[in-house]
């Protein structure tokens, strides 16, 4: 009978263990989307999570700088200062005008430091105007 407490006892920690490791790495991985209007109104704990942010590259705000790229995103009549400082490239399609995606946290003085870019640029891969689109050619 002793061994099968033991071994109950082990399984039961191991399943603690591996739940709470599960929560606190959920609560760690949480991102909330907000609008670049919304950030202005976050207060408390709501401006100390990760949040993603959506917005237009304003044209010639790209500047970079050793170990970052500042730039500032335009969305809503508002305005948001970014500052990526993320380990990836940043994207090709990354340029004045186009619609960027950043993820991180707010700044105790109100910018937006960010871990990860992503951007589209939609006309790069449109059809221009009055063409049609045509398919690819069939593989013999």
């Amino acid at each position: 009978m002793k061994k099968q407490v033991k071994f109950g006892v082990g399984i039961g920690v191991i399943l603690v263990s591996m739940g709470f490791l599960a929560w606190m790495g959920y609560g760690e991985s949480k991102t909330y989307y907000h609008t670049i209007a919304e950030i202005e109104t976050l207060k408390g704990t709501a401006a100390a999570h990760r949040i993603r942010v959506g917005g237009t590259v304003q044209p010639g705000s790209i500047h970079h700088v050793t170990g970052r790229t500042d730039f500032v995103l335009l969305g809503e009549g508002k305005s948001l200062l970014v500052s990526y400082t993320g380990n990836d490239p940043l994207p090709d399609s990354f340029i004045d005008n186009s619609q960027a995606l950043v993820e991180g946290r707010i700044t105790a003085d109100g910018h937006f430091n960010a871990e990860h870019i992503q951007a589209k640029c939609a006309s790069k891969y449109e059809a221009a105007p009055g063409e049609v689109a045509r398919p690819a050619p069939a593989k013999s």
